[in-house]
């Protein structure tokens, strides 16, 4: 039988009817027929989804909230503590003159203090503030040296070497029978030196421009495929455009909170390289500060508190309540983690518990060993304080700070406690005072323009028909910030 020449992708015949490498049209990649095939394949539609729900975002709808404003800069004031308390304080070997390194001295005449040693327990002085010629009040001089007269001894210090580390606050005054009140004979300055006038520490974030884009020519967006589209958002069909313009929506939801947790203000040389190299920045000055936002991370670790190298310990989480006595001392807070340290707080509390054998809780079907065995824990009582625990899905997943393929923690952020307090404000925009979480966010936005969430089309695909281009581009804008008040309150754990 002779053979048909040129073939043209054409079928080879054959004197037998069987099918052959050469007469039948090759489905496979690289085939010379693969428009067609003869036998088709079993076909699953409709996508597996083998990482379950991809998206990260939640963690600041269930700690904070959104506000509005029309601002480059939001600033805020926080209260400063109400008593005085100094540390770092250097003292003279065997003497009582005192230097205040770590601020401006406001310890005036007649005030009693205490004086104590953080690295010597045993190391405790009452004395009394006096009105010698080496008495530096605020306003009136740089050295910050104040003299004191202790109650008990004849020096602050009676020792070889001179003390550096020193603690030192005031618990009161003392002053004689038919005295004028507080005096500080010698001494010249504007006002009144012993007023203590109350301060404040102000805090400042500046919000940052979120962008993304999606886009799809004509040509593919007519085009049907094989595949059935379903996505986390709802999106469904057999058109792929559709998929992949929900998830790139998706992804940009989740940067606008991944970008608040992880923001970082640029210093000032960064800034030079950003504004030399990014074309987008071009014209824009160079101060520290101007380009990046402050994150959650960056934010407690700027005024908040860190607690490295958790294992498990009841004494070792003790530290954090202790910590918390000190700072504001919120009764409820939340405590978001990987799951690496959500297991460690697990095996800490089961070992308290009375249930069961060798402290194993069994929690589900009425506390029956024989009908459910938990091992987690949702919440906790300590001290005065309540936590309620939950995974960090952030923390977790393997694109973002998760585990890596050997299960090891890809980075050494291990949770963050979130203190469930408010604070009130006057809010500009109600006019009025409202109470809002110490964590949220405020978006760009007036009357003119929402900058909360943006997204618009443009091309001449899909409905659109603003230019001449075939093809759809989808944008996304946001611009926003994330203010985390009365950080002290807050903490980081690090690996």
């Amino acid at each position: 039988m002779g053979v048909l020449s040129p073939q043209y992708g054409s079928l080879i015949p054959s004197q037998t009817m069987q099918a052959l490498e050469g007469n039948y049209l090759n489905f496979a990649t690289g085939g010379a027929n693969d428009f067609a095939q003869q036998y088709l394949p079993e076909i699953y539609e409709a996508e597996v989804e083998r990482y379950g729900n991809r998206t990260l975002g939640g963690f600041l709808r269930m700690v904070g909230a959104e506000m509005p404003m029309m601002s480059d800069q939001v600033v805020w004031s926080e209260q400063n503590r109400l008593h005085i308390a100094y540390d770092g304080v250097g003292c003279t070997a065997a003497g009582s003159q005192l230097t205040i390194n770590n601020g401006t001295n406001v310890l005036m005449p007649n005030m009693t203090v205490v004086i104590m040693d953080p690295n010597d327990p045993s190391f405790t002085v009452k004395a009394i503030v006096d009105n010698s010629g080496a008495f530096d009040p605020v306003g009136m001089g740089a050295a910050n040296l104040v003299d004191v007269i202790p109650y008990t001894r004849a020096n602050v210090n009676a020792g070889a070497a001179a003390k550096t580390n020193l603690k030192v606050f005031v618990y009161g005054s003392e002053f004689g029978k038919g005295s004028t009140g507080p005096v500080t004979t010698g001494q010249t300055g504007a006002g009144d030196p012993w007023s203590i006038q109350p301060s404040f520490s102000t805090f400042s974030n500046k919000p940052i421009i979120i962008r993304d884009r999606y886009a799809v020519s004509g040509s593919d967006a007519s085009q049907i495929g094989w595949v059935e589209v379903a996505t986390e958002d709802g999106a469904s069909g057999y058109l792929w455009y559709l998929k992949a313009e929900g998830e790139t929506r998706m992804r940009f939801e989740d940067y606008l909170e991944i970008a608040m947790v992880e923001g970082e203000l640029a210093n000032a040389a960064a800034v030079a390289a950003i504004v030399a190299a990014v074309p987008s920045f071009a014209g824009a000055g160079a101060v520290a500060g101007s380009i990046g936002t402050e994150g959650l991370f960056a934010a407690i670790n700027n005024g908040g508190n860190v607690l490295s190298g958790y294992a498990g310990g009841l004494q070792d989480f003790d530290q954090v309540l202790e910590n918390l006595d000190t700072q504001g001392a919120i009764e409820e807070n939340m405590l978001f983690l990987d799951r690496k340290t959500e297991l460690l707080f697990d095996n800490m509390l089961a070992q308290q518990n009375s249930y069961g054998a060798g402290g194993t809780s069994y929690g589900v079907f009425e506390n029956s060993e024989d009908m459910a065995l938990n091992l987690g824990f949702s919440g906790f009582r300590r001290g005065s304080y309540d936590f309620y625990k939950t995974s960090w899905k952030y923390l977790n997943d393997a694109s973002t700070r998760g585990g890596s393929s050997n299960f090891v923690n890809g980075d050494n952020i291990d949770g963050v406690l979130v203190p469930a307090g408010t604070s009130s404000v006057y809010d500009q925009l109600l006019g009025t005072n409202i109470r809002r979480p110490f964590l949220h966010v405020r978006y760009r936005a007036s009357q003119a323009d929402d900058r909360r969430m943006k997204s618009w089309l443009t091309g001449s695909v899909g409905g659109a028909a603003t230019s001449n281009l075939d093809a759809m581009e989808v944008n996304f804008l946001s611009e926003r910030c994330l203010c985390t008040q009365a950080r002290n309150n807050f903490v980081l754990f690090t690996a």
